[in-house]
């Protein structure tokens, strides 16, 4: 098998980044852009309340100083202007957030479909070389990240940006002057805000690799607790995890340092600027230059002009990491798939289970040849068993049979028909596998049962349970066979699951059969029952059997010793013993053991 490779974390600029992030969401275009335009409006009537406020001032101040009484009508009526466009404000926002809320959702969902559709795209080969856990983490965490983005981060900041031309257009009408000086804090703060994400953009995409690589330990560690119990290898486990843990610690808070710069630097120069605009306006309106009214309404506006930069800065850090997320699910999805399906052949139909390997030679990696020119021809109904040291390419013949991989030269045929020709989901269905590693899914037992054949009805799973002796197991149950498997399947013995699986393969009953027997870690009884379970499972059927217990294939009609690769020897049980050749070491040796 292929060795995992080591992941390189290269992260991408911010303008890649973003454009990634933008382009998936393309699909969601108009409820965005409906969703802009109430952000929009819901801002700019808020823009107005200040120079409103500023008016009444005035009103006032100028009734009372000509006639020292206050004149309430027109601050009634702007009372009632503020109160409707306040309202209308409000209604605004509400639905921008209803319809980002829900694009967020059908986002999230989409992706997701998009992750789980790649992965049943992907070849074997991509999971022999990545971890699981990291491919879990851009479908659960990544995607999480970029929703909760879309429906806050989003909304944010297109009325940031609304708030920061309406202010600016409300305080260049009322001072220019004033307004320039408010504004030279903004290309200092700029500037020192974009070196700043420059770095953590880095350490972000760090983040969220580092969390994949956890996810993976955490999700190994649990599923192998037993092993890791069993060995004493608490301590080495605790000092991995330990180490990536770290890993994630040192990422996730230089990420948080950088982006949080940006909140001080922007604090620090608007507020300087605040006490010069105090300090100018204050003098021009005790000179009349400009009425209190406005120079109240101005003081506002600044308040509020700093406030979205600030939150912009703020903000800064989750668009950041769900650029980062965006990013690395992109990546993903452009993994390679593969290799285009054919289906020269079309159907196959009546299939006997001739099946013969010629020259075939494979590889997983260029420089290590696993197989080499393999040739076997296996004739209907034959019992086939493939015995061999670890490493000689028991498993690689399994994969390529299932055509989970496809030969580098040579040809597989079966009944006279090119696999390379067949659809894989085709070849696949041509045979039942019953694997050393058992896998029940959580649900009930006859739903486990109905995996391979969903329309079987409750006779023929009952007869193939009989027939598997798992039958009576299954009735001593609480529920029967509506029994509910937990997820991992703990509540049921290793033997049990082994004989379920059986019963499956059975029910499925498919033409060929390829098992990998598991019969290590049961008592000798349940051992038994395998062994006679396989044995009708397999009647009539061309079957591959991985031995791993020499004496269970002593009935195979025929045994291939495989060695570096390649046959080393050819025929059956008792054949093979008189020649006296490796298979005879290999079973003495085991005979000598038990």
């Amino acid at each position: 098998m292929p060795t995992p490779h080591k992941t390189v974390d290269r992260p991408k600029n911010l303008k890649v980044s973003a454009k990634i992030f933008l382009k998936s969401l393309k699909p969601y275009r108009l409820p965005i852009i409906v969703a802009i335009i109430f952000a929009v409006g819901s801002t700019i009537l808020s823009i107005f309340g200040p120079r409103i406020l500023g008016q009444m001032t005035t009103d006032a101040m100028n009734s009372f100083t000509t006639s020292h009484t206050i004149d309430w009508t027109p601050i009634t009526s702007s009372i009632i202007t503020l109160i409707i466009l306040y309202s209308l404000s409000g209604l605004f926002g509400y639905l921008e957030g209803i319809i980002l809320g829900r694009v967020a959702a059908k986002y999230s969902q989409a992706t997701r479909f998009k992750i789980l559709e790649k992965i049943n795209r992907l070849p074997i080969s991509y999971f022999d070389k990545n971890q699981y856990g990291d491919t879990l983490s851009r479908m659960s965490n990544d995607v999480d990240v970029i929703g909760m983005s879309l429906q806050n981060s989003l909304t944010e900041t297109i009325s940031n940006l609304v708030m920061l031309v309406g202010i600016l257009i409300m305080m260049f009408t009322i001072s220019p002057v004033l307004s320039l000086i408010a504004l030279i804090a903004v290309p200092f703060s700029s500037f020192f805000i974009a070196k700043v994400a420059k770095k953590a953009q880095k350490y972000f995409l760090r983040q969220q690799n580092t969390l994949g690589r956890v996810n993976s330990i955490i999700e190994e560690d649990y599923s192998g607790h037993i092993v890791i119990k069993s060995n004493s290898h608490e301590q080495l486990s605790q000092k991995k995890f330990d180490n990536t843990n770290h890993n994630l610690y040192e990422t996730t808070w230089k990420a948080q340092f950088y982006s949080s710069l940006a909140f001080p630097i922007t604090h620090i120069c608007t507020s300087l600027s605040y006490v010069a605009v105090c300090i100018f306006g204050g003098y021009q309106a005790i000179n009349g230059q400009i009425t209190i009214g406005d120079f109240q309404a101005f003081i506002q506006y600044n308040n509020q002009f700093n406030r979205p930069i600030s939150q912009m800065a703020q903000i800064i850090s989750t668009i950041q990491l769900a650029l980062a997320a965006s990013e690395r699910i992109h990546n993903f999805l452009q993994v390679e798939e593969e290799a285009p399906d054919t289906d020269l052949e079309g159907q196959l139909a009546d299939i006997d289970g001739h099946v013969s390997f010629d020259t075939v030679n494979f590889s997983y990696l260029p420089e290590k040849p696993v197989i080499t020119n393999f040739s076997c021809n296996i004739k209907p109904g034959q019992k086939i068993a493939l015995v061999g040291p670890t490493g000689a390419g028991k498993t690689t013949i399994v994969n390529l049979l299932m055509r989970f991989y496809d030969p580098n030269s040579g040809s597989i045929t079966i009944d006279g028909h090119n696999t390379a020709n067949i659809k894989r989901n085709t070849v696949r269905s041509l045979f039942g596998m019953v694997l050393q590693d058992t896998w029940l899914f959580s649900g009930t037992i006859e739903e486990n049962l109905r995996y391979g054949k969903a329309d079987a009805s409750h006779e023929e799973i009952v007869k193939a349970c009989k027939e598997t002796h798992v039958d009576h197991f299954i009735k001593a149950l609480p529920h029967g066979y509506r029994t509910r498997i937990s997820e991992d399947s703990d509540n049921i013995s290793a033997g049990e699951k082994q004989l379920l699986t059986i019963a499956r393969a059975m029910i499925a009953d498919p033409p060929m059969m390829i098992l990998d027997e598991a019969t290590s870690n049961v008592d000798t009884r349940t051992e038994q029952l395998i062994q006679d379970a396989f044995d009708k499972l397999t009647k009539n059927r061309t079957s591959f059997i991985i031995a791993h217990r020499l004496s269970t294939i002593r009935n195979a009609d025929i045994i291939l010793v495989m060695k570096n690769g390649n046959i080393d020897e050819q025929a059956s049980h008792a054949e093979l013993l008189k020649q006296g050749g490796f298979y005879a070491e290999l079973y003495n040796s085991q005979f000598e053991e038990a």
